[in-house]
């Protein structure tokens, strides 16, 4: 056996606001609940049938948690990667309990926010700035559209329209 591997990806949308906390030296630490839904229609009855499984998700990684904590909300869809991890904590009577969660933590962590708010700066769809993703004219908050009528990008971006002679 050449090793092993813990990956879970997961798309869905948030059911409540992310819950962050921080650690004693001031860094973030979110938390969402993540519902992801299947749907298929009933052979016997022809109904559309839905079933939700909700999962939680725990964001170490500092720069993710920043992220989570400006920009997702109720309802955000997003896709996420990090290990699965099942821990063990007693409650209030003394009973052992097991949660089990997807954590986010490290560089082998991804959050991909798949709806983008006005002015949010972070958008899905390659039709982002360059398709790199960032731009820091929406980033700072503007909502104006940037695209002008040649279908080049404002911002410092490069035009799409490639009209200089390269000889190769």
């Amino acid at each position: 056996m050449a090793g092993s591997l813990n990956r879970a990806q997961l798309i869905g949308h948030l059911g409540a606001d992310p819950e962050i906390r921080r650690t004693q030296d001031g860094r973030p630490i979110a938390n969402i609940r993540l519902a992801t839904s299947e749907t298929w229609r009933d052979r016997n009855s022809g109904e559309r049938r839905e079933k939700t499984e909700w999962h939680t998700v725990v964001i170490f990684n500092e720069a993710l948690a920043k992220i989570a904590e400006q920009y997702l909300r109720k309802g955000s869809k997003v896709m996420v990667e990090g290990q699965i991890a099942t821990r063990k904590w007693q409650d209030n009577n003394g009973q052992d309990r097991y949660s089990t969660e997807i954590v986010l933590q490290g560089f082998n962590a991804h959050l991909l926010l798949l709806d983008r708010a006005e002015g949010s700066g972070y958008r899905a769809g390659g039709e982002g700035p360059g398709d790199y993703g960032f731009d820091g004219e929406r980033a700072s908050g503007t909502t104006s559209n940037s695209r002008t009528q040649s279908g080049s990008q404002g911002g410092g971006s490069f035009s799409r329209d490639m009209d200089d002679d390269i000889p190769f």
